[in-house]
């Protein structure tokens, strides 16, 4: 079994400048990422994706390779998160390197934790019929009470047949938590959809879920992460 860690890391963050070199408790965040991978002796290449010269010198001296430049053209805000996977898997491919297994890693989660990484590995092998093993979390009050403004702005229903229903009768529904993707290298390649029946859940606590785009973001993993390392959570 060959298992590969990707770790997308552009330059060009624009709500937090540079947020991938950032500091994070006197650590830049990408290597937070990058230590997690080295770590937890799932993969036998742990590689950086990055168009940024000094985002791949710091990927570098973390331990982590940086066998190609990303281009350009898969670096901009509009680029999903498969597409640069799927780069990285063909120039691997080029390179003479073909893994069974590839897992994403966001350069920003500082709350990962490696038990779960291993569970979404576990997924993946233990479901041969699956695609994608992947972190999710539950919404901490159900979606089908959900408020929205109007153009006046006051409040509406946004699924008004669900106005009666008790909270605890509803089901309860799950997020995407932004720390890994496991999937099979194939299903990246052919470009299967991540959110199918294809997938498998990887649960987190809510407490160990925070995504990362404004400082506000940043603020709040901060605090999550004092706490956890206060009270001994962390790996």
């Amino acid at each position: 079994m060959s298992c590969v860690a990707l770790i997308p890391a552009r330059g060009g963050s624009k709500r937090i400048a540079r947020k991938n070199l950032r500091a994070f408790d006197g650590v830049p965040m990408l290597a937070r990422s990058i230590d997690k991978a080295l770590s937890c002796g799932l993969f036998q290449r742990v590689v950086v994706s990055t168009d940024d010269p000094e985002i791949a010198e710091l990927a570098l001296a973390c331990g982590a390779e940086v066998p190609f430049i990303r281009p350009q053209s898969l670096a901009d805000d509009f680029t999903g998160t498969a597409a640069v996977i799927v780069h990285a898997l063909q120039a691997l491919q080029e390179q003479g390197q073909v893994f069974e297994y590839a897992c994403c890693i966001y350069a920003t989660a500082p709350l990962l934790q490696v038990r779960y990484l291993r569970q979404g590995l576990e997924a993946l092998v233990q479901h041969p019929d699956k695609a994608f093993a992947f972190s999710v979390c539950s919404f901490g009050f159900p979606v089908q009470r959900a408020l929205t403004l109007d153009e006046q702005g006051a409040l509406n229903a946004l699924y008004p047949e669900f106005r009666q229903s008790r909270s605890q009768d509803l089901p309860p529904s799950y997020q995407d938590a932004g720390q890994f993707y496991w999937g099979r290298s194939q299903a990246w390649l052919e470009g299967e959809v991540l959110f199918s029946p294809r997938s498998l859940p990887v649960i987190l606590p809510r407490h160990l879920v925070q995504d990362i785009d404004t400082e506000e973001d940043w603020q709040r993993a901060e605090y999550l992460y004092a706490a956890l390392k206060a009270a001994g959570e962390l790996e």
